[in-house]
């Protein structure tokens, strides 16, 4: 669509952007040039000659050689990108020249031999880092880890029961056609998990048998732990395990249920107990179906992991937030660009991932309606940690010193109640104690400044103290 004085004029409006860059003068194109090759590694937009500092539309005299060295400019970016260069009439006789790009299908792109970036309303020269990353991404489009094939691996090796399981399911959901046979061989090309009749790694990842995956395929690991406390001074519970993506996810949510203290309240007119997790199981699973997905299966040491403190459950991952993506990012809506798309796929298909491209929005959405502050993602060395932080109160395991579990639930019972005295926390105690033992435990506690107490004798009260 020809482009007009009225549009264009709409576009000034809204001034310069991550998209939009304005030039005075086709004397300044080769910084326009420079705009371009960074609007090329970032989102695409325009470049506009023809507006002044005060973004006035004032135009210029344009001839055919006016545009042609714009063009010479543009012909400098590498690898080669055909940018639209258009001509905009103007009242009084003068013109605007429009330069308008996509995204680069070919990124990183340099001028004059160097990369640039675009933040904000500036152009960037681009950190070896970020250029060596975009690279790797761009290279990651034909060549990545769960697109080779598995060597020495055939369909014996695998779950046949699972990819049958996955297969039926995904016809359940409506999100396959049944194929008409259960034959694993076919299942397997079906999903996109064969080339040219050998087996790719993603379905090694995906349904291997645990007895080679240990030696071949370490990455194929998961870690899960429960710590005393807040932090890793001590474990309750250690466990590793090799396997496939759907045993890991497996055990994972079943360490979840072993671990997660689950509330019961009675509903108001059913006289029904109804559980209330700590954490919205369904945002634990999105979580956990994000690591599998998005993890860097290249990194040979790498794992999924789950670590429950008393006042937080961390999900990490091995590998980096890829294709320019921020944290801010993921809590927007944005494109799902999956670093091992095939296995995202059937984890689609499967019914563990429901949507494409919302899957931390809809954690987001999940711990809200909890009552839960959203969850923290964090990229730290080597990896991705997704942070679910609890606001109802835990009782700690270890504050500088081991609680019995009468200690703990004595804790509890004053969150559940608030202040009570000597006598209403006695009847409220499932272990049972003594008033002398109950006065001692409270006076261990009020020492490591986990509770309070005002008042005198049996008309004292005590109190948590959550700051403790």
């Amino acid at each position: 669509m020809k482009i007009t004085e009225e549009r264009l004029s709409d576009w000034v409006s809204r001034g310069e952007s991550e998209t939009q860059e304005f030039k005075s003068s086709t004397g300044q194109r080769s910084e326009a040039a420079k705009a371009v090759c960074a609007m090329l590694n970032h989102k695409g937009g325009r470049v506009i000659f023809g507006v002044d500092g005060k973004g006035r539309v004032v135009g210029q005299e344009v001839t055919d050689k006016t545009v042609s060295d714009v063009a010479a400019y543009l012909r400098m970016i590498e690898p080669p990108a055909f940018p639209t260069v258009e001509r905009v009439a103007l009242s009084q006789g003068r013109e605007a020249i429009v330069v308008s790009i996509e995204q680069g299908s070919r990124r990183p792109y340099t001028f004059q031999g160097k990369p640039y970036r675009r933040l904000g309303t500036t152009n960037a020269a681009m950190s070896r880092e970020d250029y060596n990353r975009m690279l790797l991404e761009q290279l990651h489009a034909a060549s990545r880890w769960e697109n080779q094939s598995a060597e020495g691996w055939s369909v014996k090796d695998l779950d046949g029961e699972e990819i049958v399981r996955t297969v039926e399911e995904a016809v359940r959901r409506g999100r396959s056609e049944d194929p008409g046979t259960r034959a694993p061989t076919d299942l397997l090309r079906g999903l996109a998990l064969t080339k040219d009749g050998a087996l790719l790694r993603a379905a090694v990842m995906l349904f291997a048998r645990g007895e080679r995956l240990e030696t071949e395929y370490p990455q194929c690991f998961l870690k899960l732990a429960r710590f005393k406390g807040r932090d890793k001074t001590e474990f309750v519970d250690n466990r590793q395990y090799h396997g496939n993506a759907f045993d890991l996810l497996l055990r994972a949510e079943r360490f979840l249920r072993d671990h997660l203290p689950v509330a019961g309240r009675v509903v108001p007119n059913l006289f029904e107990r109804e559980d209330d997790p700590l954490y919205p199981p369904l945002a634990l699973r999105e979580a956990l179906a994000n690591a599998f997905c998005h993890r860097d299966y290249s990194i040979g040491g790498g794992s999924v992991g789950i670590a429950i403190y008393d006042d937080r459950l961390e999900i990490s991952s091995s590998g980096s937030l890829h294709f320019g993506l921020t944290v801010p990012d993921l809590y927007k809506p944005h494109e799902s660009l999956p670093w091992n798309p095939i296995i995202a796929s059937v984890f689609f298909k499967r019914g563990i991932i429901e949507t494409w491209g919302r899957g931390t929005i809809k954690m987001a959405e999940m711990t809200e309606r909890a009552g839960l502050p959203r969850p923290e993602i964090e990229e730290i060395a080597g990896g991705v940690v997704v942070r679910f932080r609890a606001t109802r109160y835990l009782p700690p395991t270890r504050i500088g010193h081991d609680l019995a579990d009468r200690q703990r639930e004595i804790l509890d019972v004053l969150a559940s109640n608030g202040a009570l005295r000597l006598g209403e926390i006695l009847p409220l105690l499932k272990a049972g104690a003594t008033e002398r033992a109950l006065r001692d435990d409270l006076n261990l506690l009020r020492r490591l400044k986990l509770v309070g107490c005002k008042g005198y004798a049996r008309g004292a009260r005590w109190h948590l103290k959550r700051e403790g």
